[in-house]
């Protein structure tokens, strides 16, 4: 079976390496051969929202996934009409647009943050009248990793914030101080079955996600979080990974938002758990089993930002796995990750706030 991925990033790479031992075929498209996934499965070139290219790379799969969930839906629909496409286009659509998604969210009584959708700065005034400062000034698509967002802390910085960002469709809602953040992360089969992973914990700078600890110990939050998973799994007649990442504010979760594709946060379930997200992703789409998601222990994933430090330093960390990208270094840029696994969550913490001292000092690992 051969698999069309649109995206050759680096987790179109983990894909491919994810199913290869399945005996599985892979096709990407991409806007250069220069790229993670590239060195692994041959790369259609071109401009990833162009139909010809998209019907093209359909024509020659039995499935097609995405590793970047911003293609054109529109092209997408019309270059693989009577193929199949999972995560389903409807799912794509919703994850794309902040305003969609967060009525989505309302829509199946999963609790979110008040919003409002923005096209003026009268609107925008009136926003931060009925929604409340501190608030969160978004553009509703194309925004990741703290990109395309404005903190307005008091209404003098309303004209900031339109200056910046005016000028495009965009979506305000309230700024929460959330405890921490965590996200779920499942996979929903063809045939409906699901499958959940443990909870993560998250740590970001900058926008980034740094570190990744799992599975986070707190049960009740980690069953309301997966109930809230499962809803919109059967909602959206997913099929593949869908990842759903949330707010701890107070004891109650508030979701931010969802990702239709494998998940930074899910990296460390590599070597961390029984099946990895990779691996249930592409038995979802191709209509196999899924695969088990217990945890093999405690694991703690942290992301390698815009530069690598030798490879021989975290190599010499007992049971430290390594993956490095294949990318050019560039100020914020992910280019690699790595996982330990602990036989206790003190062990792992541990060793992960050490490390962090090393890699990344600026983040503050808080309990």
């Amino acid at each position: 079976m051969r698999i069309g991925i649109i995206g050759a990033g680096q987790l179109g790479q983990m894909l491919a390496l994810a199913g290869y031992p399945l005996g599985l075929d892979f096709e990407f498209v991409d806007a250069s051969t220069d790229t993670p996934a590239g060195r692994v499965a041959p790369v259609l070139t071109g401009d990833i929202n162009d139909p010809a290219l998209l019907r093209r790379l359909a024509r020659r799969s039995d499935v097609v996934s995405f590793d970047w969930e911003n293609v054109a839906v529109s092209a997408l629909a019309r270059a693989t009409r009577g193929r199949h496409v999972f995560p389903p286009l409807r799912a794509l659509a919703a994850a794309q647009d902040r305003l969609a998604e967060k009525r989505t969210f309302e829509r199946l009584g999963i609790a979110t943050t008040r919003f409002a959708a923005i096209e003026t700065r009268t609107q925008l005034e009136r926003a931060t009248a009925r929604v409340g400062l501190p608030g969160v000034l978004k553009t509703r698509r194309l925004g990741y990793d703290g990109k395309g967002q404005y903190l307005l802390r008091s209404a003098h910085d309303i004209d900031g914030a339109w200056a910046t960002l005016g000028g495009t469709a965009l979506l305000y809602e309230e700024f929460v101080p959330f405890d921490y953040e965590v996200s779920i992360i499942g996979a929903r089969a063809r045939d409906g079955t699901v499958a959940i992973y443990p909870l993560n914990r998250n740590y970001h700078s900058g926008g980034i996600l740094r570190l990744t600890l799992a599975p986070w110990p707190q049960p009740r939050v980690a069953r309301a979080a997966a109930a809230s998973l499962r809803r919109l799994l059967q909602a959206l007649h997913y099929v593949g990974v869908l990842t759903l990442e949330l707010f701890v504010h107070r004891g109650r979760l508030l979701a931010n938002e969802m990702a239709p594709r494998v998940h930074n946060s899910g990296h460390w379930t590599i070597e961390g758990a029984v099946t990895s997200q990779f691996e249930n992703h592409l038995r979802a789409i191709c209509g196999l089993p899924l695969g088990a998601t217990t945890a093999r222990g405690h694991a703690a994933m942290i992301n390698l930002i815009g530069s690598l430090p030798p490879a021989a330093t975290l190599l010499a960390e007992p049971g430290l796995h390594w993956h490095d990208y294949g990318k050019q270094p560039r100020p914020g840029r992910k280019l690699g990750h790595c996982t330990l696994i602990e036989s206790s969550a003190q062990r792992r913490t541990a060793r992960a706030r050490k490390l962090l001292t090393k890699l990344c000092p600026q983040l503050s690992l808080r309990p």
